[in-house]
């Protein structure tokens, strides 16, 4: 095997010529043999925040690529097909200092805590996002969702991780009591159905400032025309 001699305070160490990393790897690589020759962490978490987490994930040629990641979302598609109708909400964002268009959803998880705890456990997080869907059609929409089906999920990038599910439901019945909003939603959040010309030309018109959501969305009404 070819080496390359790397530099540190305390010294030269012999690195493999064909790895990115440098001595202080090298050196922890030779004091604390554990797993695979040559291995390295599947990912460090190095960074929170109260939404982000930094991860650094490295790789068996040495690079290590870095992640901002946050627990993923949910978005609901409820249609009225019989009408052609589907659900939007219309709430007030403060990050765009006014009302936006949106399908109803929200997080997983309340916290990264809880998001790191689910990851960890190795549990299903498609099932726990289905029900966290149905949830938020309850509290946000005055919706019961008794069945659902994962239309897409949404993958934001290689170097931001924060994916949304995005849910089509199947068997539904509006709730008698309306909606049932928590204290920070309490200035409202509209619901209404429009229709599926209506809603496509909101789309274009740029009403629906969730992008991402607004094109999986357009993807679903351009299916329904089939």
């Amino acid at each position: 095997m070819d080496f390359r001699i790397e530099k540190d305070t305390m010294g030269e160490v012999k690195v493999p010529a064909n790895v990115y990393w440098g001595a202080q790897t090298e050196r922890s690589r030779n004091n604390f043999k554990i797993g695979p020759e040559a291995s390295m962490p599947k990912e460090i978490i190095y960074a929170f925040g109260r939404i982000f987490e930094i991860v650094q994930i490295p790789k068996d040629d040495g690079r290590v690529f870095e992640v901002a990641r946050r627990a993923p979302g949910v978005r609901l598609i409820v249609a009225d097909k019989a009408n052609k109708k589907v659900l939007l909400t219309r709430e007030h964002r403060w990050e765009l200092e006014g009302y936006d268009y949106r399908l109803p959803g929200g997080k997983v998880f309340d916290t990264l805590k809880e998001f790191e705890d689910f990851r960890q456990s190795g549990k299903d997080m498609l099932v726990a996002a289905a029900g966290k869907a149905k949830q938020e059609a309850a509290e946000e929409a005055g919706i019961n969702i008794e069945a659902v089906e994962l239309f897409k999920k949404s993958m934001l990038g290689a170097t931001v991780e924060w994916d949304l599910y995005v849910f089509e439901a199947t068997k539904w019945q509006l709730h008698k009591n309306g909606q049932d909003l928590k204290e920070d939603e309490q200035k409202g959040i509209d619901v209404e159905f429009y229709d599926y010309a209506k809603v496509e030309q909101m789309i274009l018109n740029g009403d629906m400032q969730e992008e991402r959501i607004a094109l999986i969305l357009l993807q679903w009404l351009k299916k329904q025309a089939r």
